[in-house]
């Protein structure tokens, strides 16, 4: 049957899948099977994670909102743009001590391999140049970071580092992630723009569709594992289908947007 489906059938059958996002320790992330897929879509995700970000700064036209602070730091210390997404990521992991959270191995490879691949995108691709084509790269690097968001999400072995961050304010205020997310970017916006981020119609149309990128793609990229036996009976387990959890991705990145 599948191979009858066009593309637009098949992404549209594979966005009506159930998937849970099972809650998981870090060991219990390991032990929850399909070990090699998991960590091949997590390495391909934080790659195209990297690469639509870096896109995103070339296209000059504003950045998503921990990339206005990165970049603005990058104004006033002499550091790469990757360099300071990896230093920024592990700042970020210190603030996860108070809030008694334990990093994955997708956590911690969501610190170095995304500022990695910023790094080698900016090194190969040439400036962008006239608006249309600067529009054209901005809209694809927001569908692609969501895309991105969606895969490494999807590989069940932990939060990125802003994430995690946003989550665990969440839990420990008893906030909504909503408020929490919204209150964390508008600060490091405000912050990164006073220290000379780009902040512009990227920054805003990154905003409005991270989030429905994300949701529609994580169902498909949800791989099914098997729960640890505190989350059989299915009790705090998120359904890839609930849009709760995309707006947790970006978050990186979600937050998101950012290197999650």
């Amino acid at each position: 049957m599948l191979g009858c489906m066009t593309p637009i059938q098949a992404l549209r059958r594979g966005a009506s899948r159930r998937v849970e996002l099972v809650p998981m320790n870090p060991i219990e992330q390991l032990r929850a099977g399909r070990l090699p897929h998991r960590v091949a879509q997590l390495l391909v995700g934080l790659v195209l994670f990297g690469i639509s970000m870096a896109l995103l700064l070339h296209a000059d036209l504003g950045l998503e909102p921990w990339g206005v602070l990165q970049y603005g730091l990058i104004q006033h210390i002499p550091m790469s743009y990757g360099l300071m997404s990896i230093v920024v990521s592990f700042v970020v992991l210190l603030l996860w001590i108070p809030l008694r959270q334990w990093p994955g191995l997708g956590t911690v490879l969501n610190a170095v391999v995304i500022g990695l691949a910023i790094d080698a995108t900016l090194a190969v691709v040439p400036a962008i140049e006239g608006l249309g084509w600067r529009i054209a790269v901005m809209l694809l690097a927001i569908v692609g970071n969501g895309v991105a968001g969606a895969m490494y999400i999807g590989s069940q072995l932990g939060p990125g580092p802003r994430d995690g961050l946003m989550t665990g304010l969440a839990r420990r205020t008893g906030r909504s992630i909503r408020l929490v997310r919204t209150s964390l970017e508008v600060t490091v916006v405000v912050l990164g723009f006073a220290l000379g981020g780009i902040l512009g119609v990227g920054t805003v149309l990154y905003a409005l569709l991270i989030g429905p990128v994300v949701q529609f793609f994580l169902p498909v990229l949800t791989v099914r594992v098997q729960p640890p036996a505190t989350a059989t009976d299915g009790e705090g387990a998120a359904s890839a289908q609930e849009p709760a959890q995309p707006s947790t991705a970006s978050a990186k990145g979600s937050t998101a947007g950012t290197p999650a």
